[in-house]
């Protein structure tokens, strides 16, 4: 079995890239005076968010690394590095990404790590670099087991999970509108990833991919951005702040503020940590199935349209 094996880090290398096509966008705009729109304060944080998510996998990839290589040591199964192989592996590890992404929307302790991504009301290729800096504590490492136990090199692993994240950057912008019908069925794209930004009633929790749409077709979160609808970006409740501490750590905040209130069962303390976005014990707060029902109340026009299926 062959432990010593690398490949470069793709997102790191990819960094040119991002910046020269983020100016290119950002001239497209400026000159047809359409496309998206740029906030310089939203832009800058973005960034810095971008620059944070990295220096924290500097400082935490061991751990993630470490769990891989003690589950590659205990499978008896190894199968190699030949092209097909890591073929495989991107198309398993975007299955991987699909259920991850969807428990960070569904699973608050996993979405406290990823709402900074939906912090931002623009949506422009900046939007894409707004990572997370806490991501190791959701301990979503766990859903790459499988792929680990299988034979597939935790090098491998990480390196498909990169070409991943370098796939979704270009999804980011409102200056593609939509992409051939073929490539509309089984790509993710810009058009299907604005939607999963929308703050809309219709728009919410849906379309989680990240390479191909084909998994939310599959199990039945796949919503189109329709003409009539504008994606209105952002979150159910914006933050109103461009401060990058804020928008990285005011969930995990919320969670233990929640968490701490007084007179709660074990039970409730966990639920808010572990139901979705908006559960409360006392069922005040809004989350997106209260959103729907609201929105079908004044629209009953629209049930059984996409997004109210």
């Amino acid at each position: 079995m062959t432990d010593q094996l690398s490949y470069p880090d793709v997102t790191n290398l990819a960094v040119p890239f991002f910046i020269a096509a983020i100016l290119i966008e950002l001239l497209w705009i400026s000159i047809k005076g359409r496309g998206g729109r740029y906030e310089t304060k939203d832009a800058v944080t973005s960034l810095v968010m971008g620059a944070g998510s990295v220096v924290s996998g500097i400082l935490l990839g061991f751990i993630a690394w470490g769990f891989f290589m003690v589950l590659w040591k205990a499978t008896p199964l190894d199968l190699g590095s030949s092209w097909w192989i890591i073929a495989l592996c991107f198309v398993l590890d975007d299955l991987r990404y699909y259920w991850v992404h969807r428990f960070g929307h569904r699973i608050r302790w996993v979405w406290a790590a990823h709402v900074n991504h939906h912090s931002s009301q623009h949506y422009n290729l900046t939007t894409a670099l707004r990572q997370t800096w806490t991501g190791t504590f959701t301990f979503m490492m766990i859903v790459r087991a499988p792929l680990i136990l299988l034979g597939f090199h935790p090098a491998i692993v990480l390196f498909c999970g990169g070409l991943n994240l370098i796939y979704q950057f270009w999804i980011h912008t409102e200056a593609i509108g939509k992409m051939p019908r073929w490539f509309e069925a089984i790509m993710n794209t810009p058009s299907h990833h604005r939607v999963h930004h929308g703050r809309n009633p219709r728009y919410l929790d849906c379309n989680y991919a990240g390479v191909f749409i084909i998994w939310d077709k599959m199990f039945g979160t796949f919503v189109p951005e329709l003409d009539r609808e504008r994606v209105d970006y952002g979150l159910v409740h914006n933050l109103g702040t461009f401060n990058p501490l804020r928008v990285a750590f005011h969930e995990w905040l919320a969670i233990f503020k929640d968490m701490a209130r007084p007179g709660l069962t074990l039970r409730e303390r966990l639920l808010y940590a572990v139901a979705p976005p908006g559960w409360s014990h006392d069922g005040k707060r809004v989350n997106a199935e209260k959103m729907k029902a609201a929105h079908l109340k004044q629209h009953p026009e629209d049930k059984g349209t996409p997004g109210f299926s």
